[in-house]
């Protein structure tokens, strides 16, 4: 995430799968943030989550989001 108040601790977000040759990557919807590359053995089930924390240090907003609903 680029900047703060896009996303909000408890808000249930969906994801967009992407692929690439050797991996996965997500996004959270409406491009609002996205995550590094997943191998293919960790590809996400569920495409819907709650944010569970968001942090911030130096190189941006770090966002987590539960998919264990």
């Amino acid at each position: 995430m680029e900047r703060p108040g896009l996303l909000e601790e408890g808000q249930r977000v969906t994801v967009t799968e992407g692929e690439l040759p050797n991996s996965y990557y997500y996004t959270i919807d409406p491009s609002l943030a996205m995550s590094g590359n997943i191998e293919f053995r960790d590809r996400l089930e569920a495409k819907e989550g709650t944010v569970v924390g968001i942090e911030e240090n130096h190189r941006g907003f770090y966002v987590t989001v539960s998919f264990l609903d």
